[in-house]
């Protein structure tokens, strides 16, 4: 089972400037403890749920949001139904502030329901609580800041596109990570059709299934896990995997993502295409386009045209902004044929 715990650095020894030089680059989970302990809303963290809910609305304009809503009988778990025709919970509209009084209206019962709301841009949801509340770590990096809010609940084994510092502002939380080496032993559900836009694991962390998944043991060889409190932190590296449950009856969690380049966001739908024009080849011609891709793509043998002038080299050339305008056409075009 899990052995292993994340690299842990306290945030005095944390600066911007080591974040982004040292712990960035290195690509590893990092928890960043007490990173947030000077947050007003940390600080009403140590006070009481109560106090936590009274400065939250005192950002509160009025934002409506959507919230996932699950019977008691999914145990916090949001996932698909059995039969994959559906999720185990529904979705629901409404104003934050009724949410945020509701979450903690539960709190004690023992039939609450699943209550979850995440991803919520905090300009919009509670406008002014990051600018109270900063994070230093990501200036610079054109991060949003976002906030997530619920009870007791499972986001199962996903990945994101984006870095992410996640902020551990009300409640405890664990993290679960793998790394993206592991994905073929998580037992990935579908890449187009999951709870909130990315693919997850199938398998339930806190009770596998190990005669449907077996592989799954390996991955828990290699698992990271870390147990939050209000002020901490974790850096996560995009793709990394990762389970996030919440354990108290009401939980706030506030995230930054940041692109590292303009061309992030494209590069699943790149790997889906892939999926589209490649991945059913017989074999051996699978082959010859991995020969490719490991040439023009991870430049497994160096630079593909540094035998050509640069003015020569193309789509092959630094990816300029004049470029990217020029291969987002070329692809265009491409897509735009029959």
């Amino acid at each position: 089972m899990i052995k292993q715990h994340i690299i842990s650095h306290e945030a005095d020894a944390v600066t911007a400037e080591r974040f982004r030089d040292e712990i960035v680059p290195g690509y590893s989970p990092v928890v960043l403890r007490g990173v947030a302990r000077d947050w007003p809303l940390v600080q009403a963290a140590g006070r009481s749920d109560q106090a936590v809910l009274e400065y939250l609305l005192s950002f509160d304009r009025g934002a409506m949001v959507e919230a996932f809503v699950g019977p008691p009988a999914i145990n916090g778990r949001f996932f698909y139904t059995p039969d994959m025709r559906g999720f185990n919970f529904e979705r629901r509209k409404g104003p934050l502030a009724d949410l945020l009084r509701y979450v903690l209206a539960l709190a004690g019962r023992e039939d609450a329901p699943s209550v979850y709301a995440g991803a919520l841009e905090t300009p919009g949801a509670l406008p002014g609580l990051a600018e109270a509340n900063p994070m230093p770590l990501v200036d610079g990096l054109g991060a949003d800041p976002r906030i997530w809010v619920g009870n007791a609940s499972t986001v199962s084994s996903h990945f994101d596109a984006s870095d992410n510092i996640a902020v551990v502002a009300a409640g405890r939380r664990r993290f679960t990570l793998f790394p993206p080496d592991q994905i073929h032993n998580l037992y990935v559900g579908p890449l187009d059709y999951n709870m909130a836009g990315q693919p997850a694991s199938m398998v339930e962390l806190n009770n596998p299934d190990f005669e449907r998944f077996p592989r799954f043991r390996e991955a828990l060889d290699h698992a990271l896990v870390a147990e939050l409190e209000p002020g901490d932190a974790i850096y996560i590296p995009a793709l990394w995997w990762h389970q996030v449950d919440a354990l108290s009856p009401f939980n706030v969690l506030m995230n930054y993502w940041w692109a590292d380049s303009p061309d992030m966001a494209a590069r699943f739908d790149a790997m889906v295409h892939a999926v589209l024009t490649v991945s059913h080849l017989p074999g051996n011609r699978r082959d010859a386009w991995r020969a490719m891709f490991d040439t023009f793509v991870f430049k497994r043998h160096g630079e593909p045209a540094e035998h050509l002038a640069p003015e020569h080299r193309s789509v092959l050339g630094p990816p300029t902004p004049r470029l990217r305008d020029y291969i987002r056409g070329y692809l265009m075009r491409g897509l735009g044929r029959p």
